[in-house]
């Protein structure tokens, strides 16, 4: 059950309405980077979430996620508001549409619930959400340096500041399942060649001296050669791609169900 407050969650004071601005703010509303595909997003993912804790926190960020929608309209609404015999106006998306939010992007391509990035399991999801709100900041922070006026710079500083807190969130809920700096994540192992570098960039026929193989870990295998560290043998059975759900003899393998089936 949702209740609604009729109280922006930061102020939005804007004293040089800006058309043209207004439009760059849809990018935060309609768009691919948005705060409509974050809500969305983060509430779907908590229905896939077995740990209390993560899938409350996912519904709790979910739920501010459209309290900062709400600010990016306010936002919006009173940049377009005001100019309509402006030529600024006539040049944007708003002399079609009409004053306020839409759920378009800066560009005029309206929102798909194809941005929303879920995927059923909770280390990928985490995974996914930090890179989600790492896009947000980006926005933001471009945002900010095009804020024609204080009170627009004050409302998009906290809404850069709460991307950064909820990568905070997500990171703390991956180190809490001990998947932070862990790059496997699913019940499946790898096979031999998970501690190999690909050194694939060749220059005239010879390894180029890029710096791509200073970066790997300790203990990885360098070469520009795949077959000659590469012997394959049987890859392991199958068995639960669920992070949270417990392994073990109950867990049968897809072969396994579908005889039973």
């Amino acid at each position: 059950m949702f209740s609604h407050s009729k109280t922006l969650m930061t102020p939005v004071e804007v004293t040089s309405p800006d058309p043209v601005f207004a439009q760059y703010m849809l990018e935060q509303f309609g768009g691919a980077t948005g705060e409509l595909k974050a809500a969305l997003q983060y509430w779907v993912q908590s229905f896939h979430v077995e740990d209390a804790g993560i899938r409350d926190m996912l519904q709790d960020i979910a739920v501010e996620e459209f309290s900062h929608l709400e600010v990016v309209g306010a936002i919006i609404q009173q940049h377009s508001s005001g100019a309509v015999e402006e030529k600024a106006w006539r040049s944007t998306l708003f002399a079609v549409r009409g004053m306020g939010p839409h759920l378009l992007d800066s560009c005029g391509n309206a929102w798909t619930a194809a941005y929303v990035d879920e995927g059923g399991n909770v280390v990928r999801d985490l995974r996914a959400n930090i890179g989600a709100e790492a896009g947000a900041r980006q926005t933001y922070e471009a945002l900010m340096k095009m804020a024609p006026d204080e009170g627009t710079l004050r409302a998009l500083h906290f809404l850069y500041t709460r991307e950064i807190t909820h990568t905070q969130m997500f990171m703390t809920a991956l180190d809490r399942l001990g998947k932070l700096d862990v790059p496997l994540f699913g019940t499946v192992p790898p096979d031999e060649t998970v501690d190999i570098y690909f050194n694939m960039s060749k220059l005239g026929g010879k390894d180029a001296e890029e710096p791509g193989p200073a970066l790997v870990g300790a203990g990885m295998r360098i070469t520009g050669d795949p077959e000659s560290l590469i012997t394959l043998g049987e890859p392991p059975p199958f068995t639960n791609p669920d992070d949270e759900k417990p392994q073990g003899a109950a867990a049968a393998s897809p072969g396994r169900r579908a005889k039973s089936r």
